[in-house]
């Protein structure tokens, strides 16, 4: 997190949670604050849900590589008669390495438009490197990345605990955003590229 010779980047399609949800989480976060305010903790302008990772970062990486109209040809076609759905953010899960707020869908929108996406970068010969690092399946949002060992580890995981079934709200995804970004989505180093307005 605080090394100034992390040069990787990528495109990456997202979406945001509505205002009113992410003020939940940073009522949250606030609160893991008190207890340990060395660890990382997403801004409002850095939380996202990833729809797709098109080009995952790597180190060399650069805009002037790629065609960026064809990539928004491309993202625009996999859209294409898609409609808004809803995420549900509800619950936490923590791995040795960050703390991530749980997304649920309704039905089954967010997995036609992966598949869509998959299908058509695939056919298209543009550089991508869909599904290389994982197979995306969840809607989930990291909130929190751990940059130092823990100073009260007891505190913190019963803060965790507490909230490991907070209900943080639903919103509906009506607009999907494609950027150029670095690992962590800083807002200072992501640059916008297209939305999308879903149907």
């Amino acid at each position: 997190m605080d090394s100034q010779d992390d040069y990787r980047y990528g495109i990456t399609l997202v979406a945001r949670p509505s205002l009113v949800v992410k003020n939940k989480i940073q009522s949250f976060l606030t609160e893991l604050k008190t207890i340990d305010g060395e660890q990382y903790y997403y801004q409002n302008s850095d939380l996202h849900i990833t729809v797709m990772s098109l080009i995952s970062c790597y180190t060399g990486f650069n805009l002037n590589q790629i065609s960026v109209p064809e990539y928004i040809e491309t993202v625009e076609k996999s859209l294409a008669g898609i409609k808004s759905f809803n995420v549900h953010f509800k619950g936490l899960t923590l791995s040795p390495s960050c703390v991530i707020v749980q997304g649920f869908f309704d039905d089954d929108t967010l997995k036609e438009i992966r598949n869509k996406l998959r299908r058509d970068f695939r056919n298209s010969g543009l550089e991508q490197s869909i599904d290389k690092r994982y197979s995306i399946q969840t809607a989930h949002s990291t909130i929190v990345r751990f940059r130092k060992e823990l100073k009260d580890k007891n505190g913190f995981l019963a803060l965790i605990e507490k909230h490991k079934n907070y209900d943080f709200g639903t919103f509906t995804v009506a607009n999907l955003e494609l950027v150029y970004n670095d690992w962590h989505q800083r807002q200072g180093l992501v640059k916008h590229l297209h939305n999308f307005k879903l149907i």
